[in-house]
């Protein structure tokens, strides 16, 4: 890369190129505190320990890591949501609403075209019970943003996924492990179709399985050689365990493996979604108030001036962003640039607040200034 080129954007980093990125980043921002939002700017530099908490050991293949001898280990902000939810929950209000801009770094896969470092200009909403109607006006107000770019609108929700999965028949540990993978589509799957299936048994493990059983683990283990690694008999017997009440758990249904399916698969205006959900909700009833939020929001969307109702609609979007959002998702796509990301996206995350240790509701979204120049910008 040319160093005065920056991400998607030639000639961003000096004279009118740089001049023209600020005018945009000034133009999002003065958006977002025209909604009452409070403009923020935290830390570069965030506690690798709570971020690994929220996301993961993946994530360190993602982010960017340092080591301080006082702080400890160190991350560059992966996105801006963590570090604000941060900021408003260790303020005590039960309300807030922030603006920010500002780099944020992500490391890629040897050979990417992506770029390792971008602006993003973001709104996040705290604290707000209508869901609803928050979700709308945040939705609204980056389809404002966006309003004369050549960008098309998609939105979702994680409440289709989160609902079905916790309705099927089996166990927690199975269920956790669906919903650990969300957010990997296919792994979910494979898992799926997994717990769908009698579960298969190696020679191997049928022995070590009926030896548990019969109470005659230690006497197994002496006959398979000496041990090798570090695991202890009682770390086996653990183990063991867990491979035996799941060789145990009975398959899942299959017809709720396939109303899941249908679920996920739905991709439509959002009129017809709801419709098709309300469907497949009359033999999985579990997934009837999140449909229920979507055409609220539908609703509520209308009423910023923008039919809700027509808005493209995939119940299977948004699950290879970030792992926190769990309700509303949406972005919006240059079509014709292939070569961009989202322009635009966000969504609700909840659920990641009750991590940090207050839950209340959030939902925010960015914008990448420097792909909408790319663009061409807002015109």
């Amino acid at each position: 890369m040319q160093a005065n080129a920056r991400a998607y954007l030639e000639g961003g980093r000096t004279g009118a190129g740089l001049a023209a990125l600020r005018a945009e980043v000034g133009r999002l921002m003065a958006g977002f505190t025209a909604n009452a939002a409070v403009t923020v700017e935290p830390a570069a530099l965030l506690s690798a320990d709570i971020l690994i908490d929220l996301y993961g050991e993946d994530l360190r293949a993602r982010a960017y890591t340092t080591h301080d001898p006082v702080l400890g280990e160190q991350m560059l902000r992966p996105d801006f949501t963590v570090p604000v939810a941060q900021m408003h929950l260790e303020s005590g209000t039960a309300q807030g609403r922030y603006a920010y801009a500002g780099s944020v770094w992500r490391r890629q896969e040897p050979g990417s075209a992506r770029p390792v470092e971008y602006l993003q200009c973001g709104f996040e909403a705290f604290g707000d019970a209508n869901t609803a109607q928050a979700d709308a006006e945040v939705f609204a107000m980056i389809a404002e943003a966006l309003r004369n770019a050549p960008v098309a609108p998609v939105t979702g929700d994680m409440g289709i996924i989160l609902a079905g999965v916790s309705a099927l028949e089996t166990t927690p540990p199975r269920k956790a492990a669906l919903m650990r993978h969300l957010w990997r589509p296919d792994r979910f799957t494979r898992l799926l179709e997994r717990y769908a299936a009698p579960l298969s048994q190696s020679e191997n493990r049928s022995a070590l399985l009926s030896a548990l059983r019969g109470g005659r683990l230690e006497d197994y283990l002496s006959t398979q050689g000496p041990a090798i690694g570090l695991r202890s008999v009682s770390e086996i017997q653990k183990r063991a365990e867990i491979l035996l009440e799941d060789a145990e758990t009975p398959p899942i249904p299959p017809a709720q493996v396939a109303l899941l399916e249908r679920a996920l698969a739905v991709n439509a205006p959002m009129k017809d979604a709801i419709k098709s959900l309300r469907r497949i909700a009359a033999e999985m009833p579990a997934i009837t108030p999140a449909i229920d939020l979507i055409e609220a929001r539908a609703e509520a969307i209308s009423a910023f001036g923008i039919d809700g109702f027509q808005l493209p609609f995939e119940a299977s979007y948004g699950r290879t962003s970030l792992e926190y959002y769990d309700g509303f998702v949406f972005g919006f796509t240059a079509e014709a640039r292939a070569d961009l990301p989202q322009i635009a996206q966000g969504g609700r995350y909840g659920a990641l607040t009750r991590a940090l240790g207050r839950e209340t509701p959030a939902v925010g979204g960015i914008i990448r200034p420097e792909a909408l120049l790319a663009l061409g910008g807002p015109q």
